[in-house]
């Protein structure tokens, strides 16, 4: 009698060829992933730990956002000397160890103008919603104060020549709150976001003191070519500008003149003087539902 294997069932010792086909394309494949990372390690830092710089910083300077209560004066020295330590290590990777700890020197020597800054922005969104009801409300809940303070923190470290970082750093309020602020963008003082989901602030934005920006806001350029890297791409939003939801503002020389109000889907791109009231006309219709429905008016 001839023993036969049953089916489904893999000779003793023996592998499928195609196993084995699979079993050395995958390893050929993983060689190739060592490779590719070997060449492109760059010794980014890990996003947690900017998330927790991002954390520590705000969290010390606001109360509101700390897990901790109280501080004395000497613990808030010692937790600022810390976080001086932590954006050292953040840096070193892009600038070496001597760079970094001038960077993290000099960034310390900013936190001071950080805080009244910040403060200033928390002020005019107190003062700017007629929800908000407090200080304390609009530090610990609203989107908004998040993204500028993390805003003004990036800004501060971009402006101290330090690569990538800062827009680590910015994505962290970007992931956080759905506002994409730009490290490289120019901000004044008293900046109020009301809501603020869906805001893109490009590049080389400039936006002056006591601006007001509702969500969908986008503050963009005219074109994404490569070749435009280092120019100024993205408009100039002068003093006391209010821009409604959704509005669009693109280019760089387009100017928005100061006290001017750009209300809700306006797309611009040409330039308006002070005092300027800006706005887009749409046309709705009320009808009773009895009178049916054509195809058009669900036309997008």
């Amino acid at each position: 009698m001839i023993a036969t294997q049953p089916a489904g069932r893999l000779p003793l010792g023996g592998t499928l060829p195609h196993m084995t086909d699979a079993h050395e394309r995958e390893h050929a494949f993983a060689e190739e992933l060592v490779d590719a990372r070997r060449r492109q390690s760059s010794g980014l830092p890990l996003k947690r730990n900017v998330a927790a710089f991002v954390d520590g910083l705000l969290g010390l300077l606001f109360p509101q956002l700390a897990e901790e209560g109280g501080a004395s004066a000497e613990e808030i020295q010692a937790r600022l000397s810390l976080l001086r330590r932590d954006l050292r290590d953040l840096v070193a990777p892009f600038d070496g160890p001597g760079h970094a700890e001038e960077v993290a020197r000099a960034f310390g020597d900013r936190v001071p103008d950080l805080y009244a800054s910040i403060h200033l922005d928390a002020d005019a969104i107190v003062a700017g919603d007629p929800a908000a009801e407090s200080i304390d409300e609009v530090v610990a809940a609203y989107p908004g104060f998040l993204a500028i303070g993390t805003h003004r923190i990036a800004h501060a470290i971009h402006g101290l020549g330090v690569p990538v970082l800062p827009r680590l750093i910015s994505e962290v309020a970007h992931t956080r709150t759905g506002i994409d602020i730009h490290p490289g963008a120019t901000i004044g003082r008293s900046f109020c976001i009301d809501h603020g989901t869906g805001i893109v602030v490009g590049e080389t934005a400039i936006i002056g003191d006591d601006v007001k920006l509702y969500q969908g806001v986008t503050l963009g350029a005219m074109s994404v070519a490569k070749s435009l890297a280092g120019s100024k791409r993205h408009p100039t939003i002068e003093d006391r500008v209010v821009l409604y939801a959704n509005a669009t503002v693109l280019g760089g020389e387009t100017v928005v003149g100061h006290d001017s109000v750009v209300g809700g889907n306006v797309w611009l791109t040409n330039s308006v003087p002070p005092y300027s009231l800006v706005y887009h006309t749409s046309q709705v219709r009320v009808r009773s539902v009895s009178d049916g429905f054509a195809d058009a008016d669900f036309v997008i």
